[in-house]
């Protein structure tokens, strides 16, 4: 499945964070990452997350997407591994 996590983390806990879902999905915007996941390694990234985030504190979104068909992304500005766009 595809997957979308975006996150807003206390600063002190943002590295630890960051390094966690880097190992599974691509930074797109400084606490947006997306990529293809299958459902075991979803798990294994939620079960690194339990153990850095603060659920009283902290707040993950993970939005999960069957397929991509009818899907369009729209990019303005700054685009990670690409020059800005611009309208």
């Amino acid at each position: 499945m595809y997957v979308i996590l975006t996150y807003d983390i206390r600063v002190k806990r943002v590295a630890k964070t960051r390094k966690v879902v880097k190992k599974y999905l691509h930074p797109v915007q400084r606490s947006v990452f997306e990529g293809f996941l299958s459902d075991g390694k979803l798990r294994l990234l939620k079960n690194e997350l339990k153990n850095v985030i603060h659920c009283d504190e902290d707040s993950v979104r993970i939005y999960k997407l069957q397929n991509l068909q009818g899907a369009e992304l729209e990019a303005i500005g700054v685009y990670t591994d690409s020059q800005p766009i611009c309208i």
